[in-house]
């Protein structure tokens, strides 16, 4: 067919190595599945978080007291100058200067305010007096006509009835007269009484106020309580107090002197996690500013409530670790790296979380064995960043898929009692709830808030 012998054998060749490529290729793609085993030994659970440094106890180095006098009518106030952020200062050291010009401002107001009171009740002393002067003549004058009165009525004895008549007459509207001008005496000494002891209450109320004022700018000059090294605190912003910062009254705090050998990771863990952090767990602490130093620590506070902090979308929780000894390299702010151990089991079995597959109802793993392959449901139990642990489905050695197969919809699940397992334990979980939420209302019957928590528990349960 071929004259050509070359050609002959080309022609052989080619026809060879495209049966080589193929059957090369089918190898590849046969096992081109990757597989991992089922492990066995022990398996330890944490979370990763990053916090920062903080002080366990610190002394506050707030506004002068002060200032959170009503009278004074001063709600904030600027800081002239501060010292340096991490200086260390000695007892009564200076730390901060405020505006004194804003207080000088309120003093010059106050001072006139005083002095318009005192001259308002010098005023009314007078006008009181003035005023009772006259109603004191007037009685006088009264008194003198109403004997003159008396006395014509005596006179008149032998006066005809109708001018004895008349005398009476007189000398009865002279006496209400003078019943009226007494009691209208007394009314207006009260009410004089009432006006003088007003204005001087206002006297006072000023004074009190000039006395406050001057007191504080007596302590515009903010000095360190105790001997620290001094760290800044925070304005209602979120921002580091420094010069030029207006602080309130109602967050008086202008720095902190911590106390450096007891020091505190503050960290925040995400929803997801939260529920595997508990009081008492080991971490491991790293401070960033030192890659070489590493600590050790304890969760020492798991917050019951959540917060979206500023910036973020998903809710986080608050949770404290202390540092177990002091180092005086470390320093409030510093930023730690915390691996919270949540876990220790021994002798179980794992597998990574990348073999571990999920619909709307169960987790199931693809097990291999041969050219044969399980869609097996499993039970999960403590998981890591990697891997989970697996309570009941899978056998230690056996091979699992790290990739769902193509057809993954035509294999039938197996292990269907270990799903009926899981549900049959969830029920008896939500048995206990249910039996603790009934409990609980009869022997507390008037706590309705700890009922409605763990009603709203129950009914949450998935």
């Amino acid at each position: 067919m071929f004259k050509n012998p070359y050609i002959k054998w080309g022609i052989i060749a080619i026809v060879a190595l495209l049966v080589i490529f193929f059957a090369t290729r089918k190898k590849i793609i046969s096992t081109g599945e990757i597989t991992v085993p089922v492990q066995f030994g022990r398996f330890v659970s944490v979370v990763y978080s990053t916090g920062q440094l903080k002080a366990e106890n610190s002394v506050s180095i707030n506004l002068p007291k002060e200032i959170s006098s009503r009278r004074l009518g001063i709600y904030e106030i600027k800081v002239i100058s501060i010292v340096d952020e991490g200086t260390v200062v000695d007892s009564g050291d200076w730390v901060a200067t405020l505006d004194y010009s804003a207080v000088e401002e309120q003093r010059n107001k106050y001072y006139d305010s005083w002095e318009q009171a005192y001259n308002a009740w010098e005023d009314a002393k007078l006008d009181t007096t003035l005023e009772l002067s006259n109603l004191r003549d007037d009685i006088l004058n009264g008194e003198v006509q109403l004997e003159e009165k008396k006395l014509i009525l005596s006179q008149s004895v032998y006066e005809s009835p109708a001018v004895k008549r008349q005398a009476k007459l007189d000398v009865d509207r002279a006496e209400r007269e003078m019943e009226q001008k007494r009691r209208s005496y007394a009314i207006k000494k009260k009410q004089g009484e009432y006006k003088v002891y007003r204005s001087w209450e206002e006297v006072k109320t000023a004074k009190q106020r000039l006395e406050d004022v001057d007191k504080l700018i007596e302590k515009l000059e903010v000095k360190a309580p105790k001997p620290g090294m001094v760290i800044y605190s925070f304005d209602r912003f979120g921002k580091k107090i420094k010069a030029g910062s207006s602080i309130s009254r109602w967050r008086p705090k202008i720095a902190e002197l911590p106390d450096l050998t007891s020091m505190i990771s503050k960290t925040f863990i995400n929803e997801i996690d939260i529920s595997k952090v508990k009081v008492g767990q080991h971490v491991d602490v790293g401070i960033d500013a030192f890659p070489e130093k590493h600590f050790e620590g304890k969760v020492t506070i798991v917050a019951n409530i959540g917060q979206v902090l500023p910036g973020g979308n998903s809710k986080v929780f608050e949770v404290t670790i202390k540092i177990n000894g002091s180092d005086p390299d470390l320093r409030p702010a510093m930023t730690t790296s915390n691996v919270i151990t949540t876990d220790v089991l021994d002798s179980v079995l794992y597998v990574p979380l990348d073999a571990v597959f999920a619909n709307d109802t169960l987790q199931y793993v693809f097990v291999k064995t041969g050219d044969d392959i399980r869609k097996q449901i499993v039970d999960l139990g403590a998981d890591n960043e990697n891997y989970t642990v697996v309570n009941e489905g899978v056998e230690k050695g056996e091979t699992l898929l790290l990739t769902e197969p193509g057809n993954s919809d035509e294999y039938t699940f197996t292990g269907t009692e270990i799903y009926d397992n899981i549900l049959k334990r969830k029920e008896e979980e939500m048995e206990k709830l249910k039996k603790a939420v009934t409990e609980n209302e009869k022997s507390k019957p008037g706590d309705t808030l700890g009922v409605k928590v763990m009603k709203s528990k129950f009914n949450n349960t998935p």
